[in-house]
């Protein structure tokens, strides 16, 4: 089974059969299309490249001539999802939402909301600093970051201030709540912001 791209609209609540009630978020799922299908003997692996959305304004000649070799029109945004049955696809086929079903779980992958530089109480969930006994200008500071002579140095991959947000980013194992004619209800928070691209496959994990 390959995947969809889907535009996250947002987030709202459904109501369980108990009375409880679930925050989910919307994915709507506008015309996406096997624009392209690679096999094992021809690319060396396995996959359906799928196309979403209407024409792009601004596509450089190399994507239009893919679309062109394909016999496909152009379309806004192009993913590769990895199958195992890629002939059990057809070129230009319309996949829907119908494609997964209530109960299932499924992975969603995206670009996460850009924050900026951002310091260590927020990139990385520091307690911060002491707010009584003497402390002066170190309620948000990291504290230590090294040693003294030996090794003298900051290792890699020490957690510091920096660049916080817009990175690919993965949430795994959420619940299909609600399959519509053309949109998704996922349980759970989603990559990225309202308007947002999103990849939405099967769970490896499931």
């Amino acid at each position: 089974m390959a995947g969809l791209i889907a535009r996250k609209s947002g987030m709202t609540q459904v109501f369980a059969e108990n009375g409880h009630a679930v925050p989910v978020t919307v994915l709507e799922i506008e015309p996406c299309k096997v624009i392209a299908i690679r096999t094992a003997d021809a690319d060396g692996y396995e996959a359906v490249q799928v196309g979403y959305g209407k024409e792009a304004r601004h596509t450089s000649r190399a994507v239009q001539g893919h679309y062109a070799k394909q016999g496909q029109d152009v379309m806004r945004s192009l993913k590769e999802f990895r199958t195992e049955i890629p002939s059990s696809f057809k070129l230009g086929q319309d996949l829907t939402a119908s494609m997964f079903e209530a109960g299932q779980k499924v992975d969603v992958s995206g670009t996460s909301k850009g924050r900026g530089f951002a310091g260590v109480m927020k990139r990385w969930n520091f307690a911060g600093g002491r707010a009584t006994h003497g402390a002066e200008k170190t309620h948000r500071q990291m504290g230590s970051t090294g040693q003294c002579q030996d090794p003298g140095r900051v290792f890699p991959g020490k957690k510091m201030p920096g660049h916080y947000g817009a990175e690919r980013s993965t949430v795994e194992c959420l619940t299909v709540v609600r399959v519509d004619e053309n949109r998704l209800l996922v349980k759970g928070a989603v990559p990225g912001s309202r308007g947002g691209l999103v990849e939405v496959r099967l769970a490896k994990k499931g």
